[in-house]
């Protein structure tokens, strides 16, 4: 492949791996010798680790914190949602990917969210109508009653509470209320729910009660997911539906079911590494890293201008595969497979050269069957034991689709919006009944010596997998501790037609110097909020991302 020649760079003194204490750092993990929680609410990682000290095993503590962030995180957290979740078995040495995504009613139609003009209507997107039937109860519960530890009710207990006798309003949940209050009050049940007298949003510091979302718990306590998808929450759900003209039925709830299966595994300098499977995003995150394989990364330099060029026309070549090859299950079947297979990488990569720019004439999808053999937030769990869960699930967009069934106290994803709406209706992503909506999703398990060695992940839509690429290349190529290789400014790159998005934090002279090489450029918002735990040597070392308000990393005395 054609590639310029690289400069010599010198290298610093390696910090020996047992030195805990990083002076030369200016971001600093937070250190544990016993379990730890990372998630993007500091009261929920505390009800994850308190979990932890009583006897809780990894999964334990990953479901009560998901259940605690559907009360203190309702734009990402969730109980009207789906997501991913990978779980380490350390007595089985066995690792396993559940997936309880979103999944299309049957009544599902080719042009459900259509409006007049062919394109998705926003104002039935979000409404009853732009609702996949959730997956969150039915994966928590899955996953506890496999693998968890406690007694069910014991996990559901703290979220109980924090609905029951309050939240205290924090500045950040009070400012995103502010911010989505046009939106939020058009539904009678989201506004009796979140807002006070007449519709004003709760102070800062005042204590939020949700007695609604506290009888739905109630009910998952007491009966765990048949509550939702068989009992008395489901036909608060499907009346909900009926009076606004949604399309969940109690036959979409009774039919639902979660999957269990391997990972999907692939590598990085030769460092294993399970992704989720499809229809999550971890092939192609899982090809983006094998396409900087082909390239001496720790010789290019931490955010140079090479490095940065490289991450960008990598991403075209993802996203070129991503458009063609990503499909909802079961009605299509992607080639997970070949597109993390390195032969394919290798063939890929060819295209990728230091001296030039890929244009849109160069840009196509691959053949990757030739090489066979889908707002958000994330949370990481490690205990004691050796356990961990790198869990993402979401609503979709910011308060998914901004509407509740009334009784019910939790919001609802606007997944259906994911699938490929426009066009012939030949995308393996064309919407169908029954059909699980495709994510970008990618939460990572990086093994070291057969054992965890990074467990991660993050929110972000499409900026899932820059932002997660540039986290394990700034943690295995330019050995950063996993605070510094958090908190380091990321591009994005999408498509081959959308400009390189640049984070603040970058100097004015990165975004000249990769216009001049022929990309174009914008300055965008922050990425992802990556929240991540490494373990070595018997040491926890945790980081959440700063990026989001009130995310916390907390450490469990072992």
């Amino acid at each position: 492949m054609a590639q310029a020649a690289i400069p010599a760079v010198a290298q610093s003194t390696t910090v020996p791996p047992d030195y805990i204490v990083e002076y030369d750092s200016i971001h600093h993990p937070v250190l544990s010798r016993g379990g730890m929680v990372s998630s993007q609410n500091a009261a929920a990682s505390a009800i994850g680790v308190d979990i932890l000290r009583r006897g809780g095993n990894a999964v334990d503590a990953a479901v009560a914190t998901g259940l605690a962030l559907a009360v203190t995180l309702p734009r990402a957290g969730n109980l009207g949602g789906g997501g991913f979740m990978l779980v380490y078995l350390a007595q089985q040495k066995k690792t396993v990917a559940l997936e309880y995504y979103d999944e299309a009613p049957a009544a599902l139609r080719r042009d459900t969210l259509l409006g007049k003009d062919g394109k998705v209507d926003p104002g039935k997107r979000y409404s009853f109508l732009g609702v996949g039937v959730p997956g969150t109860p039915m994966g928590l519960y899955e996953a506890h009653r496999r693998y968890g530890h406690l007694p069910w009710r014991t996990l559901v207990a703290p979220a109980l509470r924090l609905a029951e006798r309050g939240m205290v309003v924090t500045d950040d949940f009070a400012d995103i209320l502010v911010r989505q209050h046009d939106q939020m009050v058009r539904d009678p049940a989201v506004a009796a729910a979140f807002y006070r007298d007449g519709g004003k949003p709760p102070r800062v510091g005042s204590v939020l009660r949700q007695p609604d979302l506290a009888w739905t718990l109630r009910q998952l306590r007491d009966h765990g997911a048949d509550a939702v998808y068989r009992g008395a929450v489901g036909d608060r759900l499907v009346r909900g539906m009926r009076a606004a003209g949604g399309l969940i039925t109690k036959d979409d709830l009774a039919g639902y079911r979660i999957r269990e299966e391997a990972p999907l595994w692939g590598s990085y300098r030769g460092l294993r590494i399970a992704y989720m499977p499809p229809p999550s995003g971890g092939m192609f995150l899982a090809e983006l890293m094998n396409l900087l394989e082909r390239f001496p990364m720790d010789r290019l330099g931490q955010n140079s201008a090479d490095s940065l060029h490289l991450i960008a026309e990598a991403s075209k070549l993802v996203f070129a595969d991503r458009a063609r090859y990503a499909g909802g299950y079961p009605q299509y079947a992607p080639p997970a497979e070949g597109l993390v297979a390195k032969p394919y990488a290798s063939a890929r990569a060819a295209r990728l050269s230091l001296d030039r720019t890929l244009q849109p004439g160069d840009v196509g999808a691959g053949n990757p069957f030739g090489y066979e053999s889908p707002d958000t937030t994330h949370f990481v769990v490690v205990d004691a034991a050796g356990n961990a869960v790198s869990n993402t699930f979401t609503l979709g967009s910011d308060f998914g689709a901004h509407v509740m069934a009334c009784g019910t106290g939790f919001l609802l994803n606007d997944a259906l919006a994911n699938f490929a709406w426009t066009g012939s209706g030949a995308s393996p992503n064309a919407p169908a009944p029954r059909k699980r909506v495709v994510s970008t999703i990618s939460p990572v398990i990086v093994f070291r010596d057969d054992k965890p060695w990074l467990v991660s992940g993050t929110p972000g839509g499409a900026r899932i997998f820059s932002a997660m690429a540039q986290l394990l290349v700034n943690v295995i190529d330019h050995h950063l501790n996993i605070a510094e290789a958090s908190e380091r400014p990321r591009i994005f790159q999408g498509t081959v037609e959308q400009p390189i998005e640049f984070e603040p934090g970058f100097p004015r002279d990165m975004l000249e110097l990769l216009g001049k090489r022929g990309h174009r450029v914008t300055q965008g918002a922050t990425m992802g909020s990556t929240q991540s735990i490494m373990i070595e040597n018997g040491l926890l070392s945790g980081a959440a991302d700063t990026r989001r308000p009130d995310a916390a990393a907390i450490g469990s005395v072992p």
